[in-house]
């Protein structure tokens, strides 16, 4: 048995609904293995637990693993690629970088670089868009189980509209993800989702594929883009003549489920928004990519009217790092901006980059919080010697100007350590 000491934090319930932070400024994290038993103020659970040893971390913040809804594998080094807009940034800068992720040498190293930055943020599930050829994803889960991450993938499918290298056929779509499917679905911490890059980049024979895929193993993930740029909505449409909505494409294919994830949704009509609460499916919002590459402004009071799932994803590299404390920050912004926008609370930023991530991957009942029973994944954050957050910290705050305060100006410099199951995947 072991006390964690620190300042600790976490929404255990929906705070868009009857739930609020949960915090102990002189707290502790009770943990038997890999198991949490229970959060409190340090004094009760030194009394409960006498005989546990203490991990003093006073001055640090301890919050849950942070769980990214959409992230790209293949991107790190397109981070930062200003000046484009969604079509003409693929053309020109993405889709260029991922070609290069057929040397599986290199796939390799950035496999590593990846799963590192990924934890090194305080990730430790995450939902990975993971690249166009086999060889590569399987260096992408190799490289999350060797660290121990709770990841989730898969090979990307296209067909037309992408560089040459990038594109398949539906019969060797089929045949790689089978594989990939047998050897890293399910084992440990690890699961697979079929992956589509967009309907854009996808002939209807190759969606089908993706929805054999999903009726062959039931308990795979789904994941796309949907409504990012008006320009890409109007494409789609063109080369979907027969649908009157981009989620149409999917829906015809089955791939609408509640285990399946789409990526920004910024431009979505009611309809659609009908259709993925009634399916239980999910979205993931990406403020910082939508303001970068110049998408929009989310909607986020629409999608909970309507009753859809929503999570934060980082979107690297359209996204603007790897943080999720930054997305909470872009989030709130984003919000700010809209007329209609809603005005977000510490407590519901924290609830989008953890709980209500682990929800939408299916995770509620391990991660997430830290409730009695699920694993030790978190995240414990410490403000730099000299840094604006220690200034802004040195306040009288209570906990919820806290927690502001951290999803302000904390990042990857803050982060001491990050545990996934009991254990520090960094380093």
């Amino acid at each position: 048995m072991k006390l964690l000491r620190a300042h600790v934090m976490h929404v255990p319930t929906n705070p868009f609904k009857e739930g609020q932070l949960e915090a102990f400024p002189d707290g502790a994290l009770a943990l038997d293995g890999d198991t949490v038993q229970t959060a409190g103020s340090y004094s009760d659970l030194a009394e409960r637990y006498p005989e546990a040893e203490v991990l003093d971390q006073r001055g640090a913040y301890l919050l849950p693993g942070f769980v990214d809804t959409h992230v790209h594998f293949p991107q790190v080094p397109v981070i930062g690629a200003l000046g484009l807009r969604l079509l003409e940034w693929l053309d020109k800068r993405t889709l260029p970088e991922e070609l290069r992720f057929a040397d599986p040498h290199y796939a390799a190293q950035q496999a590593d670089t990846f799963t590192r930055l990924l934890a090194r943020n305080g990730t430790t599930s995450a939902l990975v868009f993971g690249a166009h050829f086999k060889e590569a994803v399987d260096a992408l889960f190799s490289a999350a189980e060797a660290r121990g991450l709770r990841v989730t993938s898969g090979l990307v499918l296209g067909d037309r509209f992408l560089k040459d290298g990038l594109h398949t056929t539906p019969a060797r779509a089929y045949k790689e993800s089978r594989k990939l499917i047998t050897t890293w679905h399910n084992r440990g911490r690890l699961r697979y989702a079929v992956t589509p890059r967009f309907s854009l980049s996808c002939t209807d024979d190759l969606l089908a594929v993706c929805g054999r895929l999903l009726g062959e193993t039931p308990d795979l993930f789904f994941t796309s883009h949907i409504n990012e740029q008006l320009e890409e909505i109007e494409t789609v449409l063109g080369l979907f003549p027969e649908t009157e909505t981009y989620l149409d494409t999917y829906l015809k294919h089955g791939l609408v489920t509640d285990r399946s994830v789409f990526a920004h949704n910024v431009h979505v009509t009611d309809p659609e928004l009908k259709s993925l609460a009634e399916r239980g499916a999910a979205v993931a919002h990406c403020p910082s990519s939508n303001l970068f590459i110049g998408s929009g402004l989310f909607s986020l009071r629409r999608h909970l009217a309507a009753g859809v799932q929503v999570a934060l994803g980082s979107d690297v590299g359209g996204g603007t790092g790897f943080s999720l404390l930054k997305e909470g920050l872009n989030a709130y912004q984003v919000q700010m901006l809209q007329a209609d926008g809603l005005v977000l609370n510490g407590a519901q930023l924290l609830y989008l980059a953890t709980s209500a991530g682990a929800k939408v991957l299916k995770l509620e009942d391990t991660v997430g919080d830290f409730t009695a029973g699920k694993q030790a994944d978190l995240v414990l954050l410490r403000p730099p010697e000299g840094s604006t957050l220690e200034a802004s910290l040195s306040a009288e705050l209570n906990s919820e100007a806290q927690l502001a305060a951290l999803l302000t100006l904390a990042r990857e410099d803050c982060v001491v350590d990050v545990w996934v199951g009991g254990e520090s995947v960094i380093g």
